[in-house]
């Protein structure tokens, strides 16, 4: 390694050209990623609100990129974190580290092909083409009609620069997939392909800036996706698990195949697209039979369906395999659509083999893949299949390739690493971990409180007891709470029966864009705001708008995940407790993760309701307590009561 500052030197520059202040736990970390780095052994760092932490590890990156002429690769889950990170993080620190190093430090972002518009794919579609019923035209053809006048206008085809963007189904019709892609040489567009611009930019960069998903694909797949590298730096690694399942999950349904048998129509195999439309109607037929949730079994019936499906398939893709003569010089777009789709049909064929593979097996219980039905108002029906675990992948094709940093906020579930490792594939003994702790003094700051008078959460809604509860606090709190509900039907039920009770405003998920209701929110320090999911880990709000959090129960997995609950049996099939493996350890990550929304700053006070008694009460309430911020606790509902009203008179 050549001689270059030592990261201490650079993290100091930095954070004075920035005009922060040294943070013990941010210096702890940088030269825990720094040593990481250098003896090439895998690093697991959780790291709380405020510490700092991508400060923590860019800045050991860029010295190891530099040193070693390499480039580092940091990942994380979130578009905000990478607009961050690219946006305005690494410009900064470039500004602050180029007088100490040789050269001005250089990054990039990359993201899958499918973030960026087709030129190709626009240029042989037309807005109604995309179209899929009579039902959908109005909504449909508003947006992909938007799209294709978008396509004259923007120079980067970018999704994240449309504002505001499309339903996923509007940008299908504009965009491509990796297998789809015919490839620059063979394209008509190559010359100007946006994703191909994008990948030159970044090339050579000091550090790369991708998500998860593109993270898993170049891993899993055996075509190179990332440029050359030896070091991955995965931020938001508690989401690394969901990610990766989601690239590695397939699935089939009515809609995808009557679109593709749309695109052969116009390259003429007319009569190969009505054979896949007319079994792909009839599959679904069958499929309107079965349950929603897993499936260990295929009715013959619905064996004889996919292999029809199957066969259509590739019988329509040998149809439009072979181009007319002259067809790549007189017709380059034609010509480039007839192998994308070819691509596509042979990704759909794939995935209809994937499934029936699963049940060729005596037990298909066992198989490493679980396979499930699912049904859809707009979508229609289909079947998904993804893997029983990704442990496997990433020890081999992520771990065992690259040198790994992960790190998070919430890293140590129930206390320690040993859940997030063990979903990673990462043996105990082949990393290291630490926690590098907060700059906030979660029992001083926040207390935990949980209600031990409120009856145990049922499934029929909220009972005029929680109600009444969660309308008291609030009143106590002078608004300026984050509701965080198990469902949606919760969050909208807390929400119509606070507006009656409470003179606040309240936002409820669903009444506009996340974005607009988070700044709404924000901005009003007297309102509240209800939501699901993705409220969990998506709120960043510092200061008193955010003084109470609510979670209304402990957001153990549905038992219609048939992913998670699958998971579940397996565990307990090998003797280990599949409860406390997946489904408490699920619930705490997400507890942590909403806990998590209070203290942002470090002025931020306030409290964490949960309201569920079975934290206190059960005994896996230990389990989730030790996942969460140590704060102060307690079940008095006058204590937490007078807290939130000193709050408000103090503020």
């Amino acid at each position: 390694m050549e001689a270059v500052p030592a990261t201490s030197k650079l993290l100091d520059a930095a954070v004075d050209a920035l005009g922060g202040a040294r943070r013990e736990n941010q210096a702890r970390m940088a030269q825990a990623v720094t040593k990481a780095l250098e003896t090439q052994r895998h690093l697991a760092v959780q790291a709380g609100t405020g510490t700092g932490k991508s400060l923590a590890y860019l800045v050991p990156a860029i010295r190891h990129a530099q040193a070693t002429d390499t480039t580092v690769i940091v990942s994380t889950a979130t578009i905000a974190l990478q607009r961050q990170l690219v946006g305005r993080d690494l410009p900064r620190l470039a500004d602050a580290l180029e007088p100490l190093l040789e050269r001005r430090p250089t990054f990039a972002i990359m993201k899958g092909r499918s973030n960026y518009l087709c030129q190709n794919k626009i240029g042989v579609e037309e807005p109604e083409d995309t179209l899929m019923d009579e039902g959908d035209l109005t909504w449909m053809g508003r947006h992909v009609a938007r799209l294709h006048e978008w396509a004259n206008d923007t120079e980067t085809g970018d999704r994240d620069d449309l504002e505001p963007g499309v339903p996923d189904l509007a940008w299908r019709a504009v965009s491509v997939t990796a297998r789809e892609c015919v490839g620059a040489s063979r394209c008509p567009h190559g010359d100007t392909c946006f994703a191909e611009a994008a990948r030159k930019k970044a090339h050579d960069a000091d550090v790369i800036v991708t998500n998860h998903a593109l993270l898993a694909i170049d891993a899993l797949s055996e075509a190179q996706i990332l440029p050359e590298h030896e070091v991955v730096i995965i931020d938001e690694a508690h989401e690394l698990d969901g990610r990766i399942t989601a690239v590695a999950t397939n699935e089939i349904g009515v809609t995808t195949l009557t679109l593709s048998a749309n695109r052969a129509t116009k390259l003429g195999a007319e009569q190969r697209s009505k054979e896949l439309k007319q079994v792909a109607n009839e599959w679904e037929q069958e499929m309107l039979d079965i349950e929603a949730g897993r499936i260990t079994e295929l009715p013959e019936a619905l064996k004889s369906q996919l292999e029809a499906v199957r066969n259509a398939l590739w019988r329509l893709k040998e149809a439009i395999a072979q181009s007319p003569d002259g067809e790549q010089t007189n017709a380059p777009e034609r010509f480039a659509e007839r192998l994308a789709l070819n691509n596509h049909l042979v990704d759909q064929h794939d995935s209809v083999v994937r499934i029936l593979e699963v049940f060729e097996e005596s037990d298909p219980s066992k198989h490493e893949d679980v396979v499930w039905v699912h049904h859809d108002d707009r979508r229609g029906t289909h079947i998904k299949v993804a893997p029983l675990s990704v442990a496997g992948l990433l020890h081999t094709r992520l771990f065992g390739e690259n040198t790994c940093v992960l790190t998070s906020a919430t890293l140590a579930i129930g206390g320690n690493f040993k859940a997030m490792a063990a979903a990673w594939g990462m043996p105990t003994g082949s990393f290291d971990a630490m926690d590098v702790g907060s700059p906030f003094d979660p029992a001083k700051k926040g207390i935990l409180y949980t209600p031990t008078h409120l009856p145990e959460p049922g499934r029929d809604g909220l009972d005029e007891t929680w109600l009444d509860e969660i309308a008291e606090l609030i009143l106590a709190t002078g608004g300026r709470t984050l509701g965080l509900f198990s469902s949606k039907r919760a969050a909208v039920q807390a929400a119509e029966a606070m507006r009656t009770r409470l003179p606040f405003e309240v936002f409820c998920q669903g009444d506009d864009s996340t974005s607009t209701l988070i700044q709404n929110f924000a901005n009003n320090h007297n309102a509240c705001l209800f939501g699901t999911l993705t409220l969990w880990q998506g709120v960043d709000v510092p200061g008193p708008s955010c003084s109470l959090v609510i979670i209304d129960r402990i957001p153990f997995p549905r038992p219609d995940d048939p992913l998670l609950q699958a998971r579940k049996i397996a565990a307990d099939a090998e003797g280990r407790n599949g409860f406390m493996e997946v489904a408490a350890t699920h619930a705490a990550l997400l507890m942590a993760q909403g806990a998590g929304r209070l203290l942002r700053s470090v002025d931020d006070r306030g409290v964490v309701a949960v309201l569920d008694k079975r934290m206190v009460e059960k005994r896996y309430g230990g389990f989730l307590h030790s996942s969460l911020p140590q704060f102060w606790r307690t079940s008095d509902p006058a204590t937490v009561r007078g807290a939130l009203k000193r709050l408000v008179a103090e503020a």
